[in-house]
């Protein structure tokens, strides 16, 4: 990310860029850590191209989004890692919906989304926030002086096939703490946030669901329980988390 700035008028710049429910919205699409097209983001907002377009280039000028340009196609995607943990900080301070989603769908999104999603490029929800905690239960990570992986997690990590020098060789933190906004609690990210969830998704345990949405597999559930040490019924969604599908 950019720095916008380092004086009152320049922080005030920054949150004007997220003031508007647009421009908020357009950020909390983009935590799925994929490029969007102006036109993408506009349906799922629900805003013609022309605004979608106005919202999206003040983004860009803020240093919140990068543009890539593939023919006709004008795609945006969040800066880089650090904008999505402001985004995800800012929306785990924000207070609760003050009105319950009006649709079965609605809620069965918002459900699945609860469970379990992606945070930028980690994972997050009550599935991240379950693997957080069941890392440092098994002394894999340790909070000693700091949150940081152990010898133990190392080891662990050899297991299920995350190599850690890269990691450690990476220009983020390896280990951080990212406050969850459905739990209100913390999940993991930094470069083993990110290595985890990319490798849950390669051996088959997680799949991709609508919008940022993860969903455990039917042999993912038993795996990866067995992985981190907790029962199996632990990492059960809630019955409307798996109703919906993209």
């Amino acid at each position: 990310m950019t720095p916008i700035g380092t004086d009152g008028r320049s922080l005030a710049g920054l949150a004007a860029l997220l003031a508007d429910r647009t421009r908020a919205s357009f950020c909390l699409a983009l935590l799925d850590g994929r490029a969007w097209t102006a036109g993408e983001l506009a349906r799922a907002v629900g805003v013609v191209p022309s605004t979608a377009s106005d919202h999206l280039t003040r983004l860009v000028r803020g240093g919140l989004l990068l543009e890539e340009r593939q023919g006709r196609h004008r795609y945006v995607r969040l800066a880089d890692a650090s904008v999505a943990q402001l985004i995800e900080d800012l929306a785990g301070h924000a207070p609760a919906a003050p009105t319950p989603p009006r649709t079965l769908r609605a809620a069965s999104a918002g459900a699945a989304l609860a469970y379990a999603r992606t945070c930028y490029d980690h994972l997050a929800g009550r599935l991240g926030v379950l693997l957080h905690d069941a890392l440092l239960a098994r002394g894999l990570l340790d909070r000693t002086s700091g949150l940081a992986l152990s010898s133990a997690g190392v080891q662990w990590l050899a297991g299920i096939g995350v190599p850690v020098e890269p990691l450690r060789a990476a220009r983020r933190p390896l280990v951080r703490d990212c406050l969850d906004w459905t739990e209100r609690r913390p999940h993991l990210a930094g470069a083993l946030g990110a290595a985890l969830c990319g490798r849950f998704l390669d051996l088959g345990w997680t799949v991709r669901g609508a919008g940022r949405a993860i969903r455990l597999t039917p042999a993912g559930r038993p795996a990866l329980a067995a992985a981190l040490g907790v029962a199996a019924a632990e990492l059960a969604p809630p019955r409307d988390a798996t109703a919906h599908r993209a």
